[in-house]
């Protein structure tokens, strides 16, 4: 699908200087937030500098934001292999607290996005309990996507994933879609109710190689081999039902359609600008601000999108 298409000159990098900004999250009010290594989430301010918000501990990872404007935070501990729970955070208040530390009796180590639903419901993927996070890459399905429901009550509603990543709801909520990152792949799961899963299925096809053997981000593989791998990351929909989703380690993104073929995005295969790109937020009056996180870049993206994303919970009156 050309519309979709874009080029690496149609995004500019801003907030210089930030570290490890991996997701982004729009208020209605036009607010910026973006995940930081040294606090919990810096406020991107107009002038193109940040503002850092909220205390150290661990990698603040994946965020979303519900009706009241709190920002829930997946804390990817194992980065610096420390603890790794679900958070909370309000940057009206200041007030910081931890909403899930552990489940059936296990430390949680690498929550890695939340979502919050309609109902209130926060879905969260748990990618691993290895050690380091690049040892949970060679595919093992120690991941789970669990579900913290308005009453409190915590469940686990999928087992046995490859390193669940980025996550996304389907417009009518009726759907719940998974990154694995270490099978290269999607896979939606049918929401049966608050904190239940069924069977997924594959959505769309297997997005790109994966490397032989360990592997390790201190060497990464030569470009010719780089440039195609298959990794998922984060994903987010856009107003018209395409699924787009990033490949770092290709410095790609891609959309998935809801027939399932795919179109790139955006390419950048040296990385010069669109650099481990880890996920998407759509943001502005018209819901075309488009903003782009990363792993790597001490920066995030802004861009014009093609089409406007679909709005979040928090995002609609």
């Amino acid at each position: 699908m050309a519309g979709l298409r874009m080029t690496v000159a149609d995004f500019v990098p801003i907030a210089r200087g930030i570290e490890r900004p991996e997701d982004i999250v729009v208020a209605p009010g036009g607010e910026v937030y973006a995940s930081e290594h040294r606090c919990c989430v810096a406020r991107l301010e107009a002038d193109g500098g940040f503002t850092r918000l909220g205390p150290a501990g661990g990698a603040p990872n994946g965020l979303a934001m519900d009706r009241t404007g709190r920002i829930v935070v997946a804390n990817f501990g194992i980065y610096d292999r420390a603890a790794g729970p679900l958070q909370r955070f309000d940057p009206r208040t200041g007030v910081h607290e931890t909403l899930v530390a552990e489940i059936e009796g296990r430390r949680l180590t690498s929550c890695n996005y939340p979502l919050v639903a309609d109902d209130g419901t926060i879905w969260c993927t748990h990618s691993t309990f290895a050690d380091t996070w690049p040892q949970a890459l060679d595919g093992r399905p120690d991941g789970f996507v669990f579900a913290l429901l308005p009453s409190g009550e915590v469940k686990v509603a999928a087992r046995g994933l490859r390193f669940p990543n980025g996550c996304a709801l389907s417009a009518d909520g009726r759907h719940l879609y998974v990154c694995q990152t270490s099978a290269a792949n999607v896979l939606r799961f049918p929401v049966h109710g608050p904190g239940e899963l069924g069977p997924p299925e594959p959505f769309g096809p297997v997005l790109g190689p994966l490397l032989e053997g360990p592997v390790d981000p201190a060497r990464p593989p030569p470009l010719q081999i780089a440039q195609h791998l298959g990794y998922t990351d984060g994903c987010g929909f856009d107003a018209e039902g395409n699924l787009w989703v990033t490949l770092p380690a290709a410095n790609k993104i891609v959309a998935i359609h809801p027939d399932g073929s795919v179109t790139t995005v955006v390419h950048d295969p040296e990385g010069q600008v669109v650099d481990h790109p880890t996920n998407v937020e759509w943001g502005g009056p018209d819901l075309r601000d488009l903003y782009v996180g990363s792993i790597r870049a001490a920066y995030v993206l802004k861009a014009r999108s093609p089409v406007p994303g679909q709005p979040k919970v928090h995002q609609r009156p």
